[in-house]
C-alpha cells in the first residue's frame, strides 16, 4: 500500500523502510500529543509506540480522502490509544475525578485575545500537562483535538455538562497559571534591571 505524506512524498507501507519513514515523519508530533494526555515522557513514549503498532496493524483500513487524511486518521488512533492507556493504567484512571458544578470557582469571561504572547509553546504545554487529569483530558479533547462535548462525554462516560464544566475550569486554571508565570517573569526582569 502506497500513501502520500507531505508534499510529493510517497511511501510504500508494505516495506520496512516505508514504515520507518512514516514513524520518523510523525513520531515527534505524536509524542507531544501523547504527552499532553499523560503528562510524563516515559508513558507518552509507551502510548506513542502502542499507537504506531495500532496504525501499522490497521493501515489496510485507511482510505485516503485527500491531503491530510492520513495524518488525521493516525491522530485519531493516537488519541484513542492515549485514552485507552489512561483507562488501563489505574494510576491515571483513579485520578480522573470530575468536579461537580457545586464547586465555587471564578471563571473569567472568555476572550479571543491572547494577552500573554511572551509565554512560549513549551511553557504552555508544561502548564497544560500540570492540569488535574480530568481538566487536562477534556481540554485536550476539546481544544487540541476538536471533539464536541457530546463526543467527549461518550468517550469519558460522563455527561455533556460535566465535559463543559471541566473545560471551563481547565481554561480558568490555565489563565490563572499563565498570569502567575507572567508575574514571576516580570518580577525577574525588574529584579535583574535594578541591580
Amino acid at each position: 500500500m502506497k500513501v502520500s505524506i507531505g508534499k510529493q512524498r510517497e511511501i510504500d507501507l508494505n516495506s520496512i523502510a516505508g514504515i520507518e519513514t512514516l514513524y520518523d515523519s510523525y513520531a515527534q508530533r505524536f509524542l507531544g500529543l501523547c504527552y499532553r494526555y499523560c503528562g510524563n515522557r516515559e508513558d507518552a513514549e509507551d502510548i506513542m509506540h502502542d499507537g504506531f503498532l495500532n496504525i501499522i496493524r490497521n493501515i489496510h483500513r485507511f482510505r485516503s480522502r485527500g491531503e491530510g487524511s492520513l495524518e488525521a486518521w493516525m491522530k485519531r488512533i493516537m488519541v484513542t490509544t492515549s485514552l485507552k492507556y489512561l483507562r488501563d493504567h489505574a494510576k491515571y484512571w483513579k485520578n480522573m475525578v470530575f468536579d461537580s458544578m457545586d464547586d465555587q470557582i471564578d471563571i473569567p469571561e472568555e476572550t479571543d485575545d491572547y494577552p500573554y504572547p511572551e509565554i512560549s509553546k513549551e511553557q504552555l504545554l508544561q502548564l497544560i500537562t500540570e492540569l488535574p487529569l480530568g481538566y487536562r483530558t477534556v481540554f485536550n479533547f476539546y481544544v487540541m483535538e476538536n471533539y464536541s462535548h457530546k463526543e467527549i462525554a461518550e468517550m469519558l462516560q460522563c455527561s455533556e455538562s460535566t465535559s463543559k464544566t471541566q473545560l471551563l475550569k481547565a481554561r480558568a486554571c490555565l489563565q490563572r497559571r499563565i498570569k502567575e508565570c507572567m508575574k514571576h517573569k516580570e518580577y525577574g526582569q525588574k529584579a535583574s534591571t535594578s541591580r
